[in-house]
């Protein structure tokens, strides 16, 4: 029996279950029912304090949205977990199943987690259908700094040559949790990790990254500055990357990285001021650039 057929016999024993893949690769199970159910590999546990809200569905390309709603807690989706941002644009698969038999079940939602909102104990989660990456902006744009990430296919520069990336192991860490003194580290220049990562390797925050803000010469080693706390503090000792930085510029672009030809900016786009630029009496209006 199909579960369209359970459902037209009128007599149902139905209920939600849903998966949630990290980007870590673990796969957790939740279902809405007061008993463990499993099928396809996965234990869907009961008694998470998770449920989801009603599923809205529509035809052709627009977002199918919904929200998932639970209590945090060590044994189903921590408070320290969402904090690392572990399951930020997490995949999600959501299942109607006959709990008297899970071999009758039918797939009702598949997309990504979204926002997450803590709040008192809880968390809300918003689900994203698959159709959300069609609303997000394609294309190029015109600007003058490069659009490109380092290190990516637009960019081309090889992030395995030497010096654009070291590991070391964090010899202190800030109260803030977003300063960070490293050992010195030779043929490095002062801002060379400028705009880059800072990637955790061991240690309680492995996995985390973050970008940097500064990069600074100090009397005792090398100070390196994030924009944002990391979700959870490394430890003193604990291993971890730094990337090189870019500051999208041309001449970066070409002195440090030795890459202009694949440099996916426009530098001479006029900028603002050339829109403010007027003639001036006095001046040689000789077809030349007004600035002076």
């Amino acid at each position: 029996m199909s579960l369209a057929e359970h459902l037209a016999s009128g007599a149902t024993t139905v209920a939600r279950a849903w998966t949630v893949e990290r980007r870590d690769g673990v796969v957790l199970g939740f279902t809405d029912h007061d008993r463990d159910l499993s099928f396809d590999g996965v234990v869907f546990r009961a008694s998470t304090g998770l449920t989801a809200q009603a599923l809205e569905q529509t035809t052709g390309l627009s977002v199918d949205n919904t929200e998932a709603v639970g209590a945090l807690s060590d044994a189903a989706i921590s408070e320290r977990d969402i904090l690392a941002g572990r399951y930020d644009d997490a995949r999600v698969s959501l299942w109607w199943v006959n709990w008297a038999d899970v071999s009758e079940r039918e797939l009702r939602f598949r997309g990504r987690l979204g926002e997450v909102v803590r709040a008192g104990g809880a968390f809300r989660a918003e689900l994203r259908g698959l159709a959300e990456p069609l609303s997000r902006p394609q294309g190029r744009v015109y600007q003058a700094p490069c659009s490109a990430v380092l290190g990516d296919a637009a960019c081309g520069v090889d992030l395995g040559q030497p010096g654009l990336m070291r590991e070391v192991a964090l010899a202190e860490v800030g109260p803030d949790g977003e300063r960070f003194r490293v050992a010195p580290m030779p043929g490095a220049a002062p801002g060379w990790f400028d705009k880059g990562r800072l990637e955790v390797l061991g240690g309680p925050a492995a996995g985390l990254s973050g970008l940097v803000k500064a990069d600074r010469l100090r009397a005792d080693g090398r100070e390196i500055v994030l924009w944002q706390r990391l979700g959870i503090d490394p430890r003193p000792g604990d291993l971890v990357r730094l990337v090189a930085g870019c500051d999208k510029r041309l001449e970066t672009c070409r002195t440090r990285f030795d890459n202009l030809l694949n440099f996916r900016g426009f530098p001479h786009v006029p900028g603002e001021d050339w829109l403010m630029a007027v003639p001036r009496s006095g001046a040689a209006n000789d077809g030349g650039s007004l600035k002076g």
